[in-house]
């Protein structure tokens, strides 16, 4: 393998969106790190795929909540990119971690205002922010951001504004950090079919319905369909998309 192989870190890698962005980067020929929060063994699983597709990969554990820990994590991440991957630095980051907590604007809670915060805006906030000194000039980072940022959907107040505000940091990011070559985007997904959130896109028949009905393409998303836009921009291909969003919904609520 070429000395010079980009690595992609991906936060959420070991399930649903993150693992298939983690599969989709390396069949463009980079290296990747991901993290899980709980279940190792699936990590490790994931680690095997990658590894079979002739890239190199390691798995590190992360509790994006929790940001205390975020040092000793990026010790982790400088151990292993020594070990496993022969480097000092790795090139782009994918903000993917996160839960969806579904309730009413006048219904949600102090603690699950702060959980959301917590995992989908502070979280990657200093994740980001510690990451740099492990970044090369000239690599990225990816947002993971929703569709319910440009429309609303009942019951995703607290979700989507933390996703707004993490488009409007995008945008500082990318301003920051151009003089190192750092660029940074938005990728918005829409309604997908994974377990995120319980699994309900995919397994209420009635809401998939509904969703598919609003969307100009006539279905709600797969993880593949995803996947693939997060992989171009960890790409020279890529190289001069800078603060966008991508929105991948395949035409929702035009």
């Amino acid at each position: 393998m070429a000395v010079n192989t980009k690595i992609a870190l991906v936060t959420g890698g070991s399930r649903g969106l993150g693992k298939n962005m983690a599969m989709a980067i390396a069949k463009k020929g980079l290296d990747v790190i991901i993290t899980y929060n709980s279940k190792k063994e699936e990590a490790d699983d994931v680690v095997k795929e990658i590894e079979n597709l002739g890239q190199k990969a390691a798995a590190i554990q992360l509790n994006v909540a929790d940001s205390k820990t975020f040092g000793s994590f990026f010790e982790s991440v400088s151990a292993s990119l020594k070990i496993t991957f022969s480097t000092d630095k790795f090139d782009f980051l994918v903000n993917n971690a996160g839960i969806g907590i579904h309730n009413s604007f006048a219904g949600t809670t102090e603690e699950e205002f702060d959980l959301l915060t917590n995992i989908q805006f502070k979280g990657p906030f200093f994740l980001t922010q510690k990451a740099l000194s492990l970044m090369n000039n000239g690599g990225g980072i990816i947002n993971i951001s929703t569709g319910l940022a440009r429309f609303s959907s009942p019951g995703y107040a607290a979700y989507a504004s933390m996703k707004g505000a993490i488009e409007t940091l995008t945008k500082y990011q990318a301003k920051e950090l151009g003089e190192r070559g750092i660029k940074a985007n938005v990728v918005a997904p829409g309604a997908i079919e994974t377990d995120f959130g319980g699994g309900v896109v995919r397994d209420n028949e009635q809401l998939n319905k509904i969703l598919s009905s609003v969307t100009a393409l006539g279905r709600v998303g797969l993880p593949d369909d995803i996947g693939g836009v997060v992989a171009f921009l960890c790409t020279e291909d890529a190289r001069w998309v800078n603060a966008q969003r991508l929105e991948v919904s395949g035409g929702m609520n035009l």
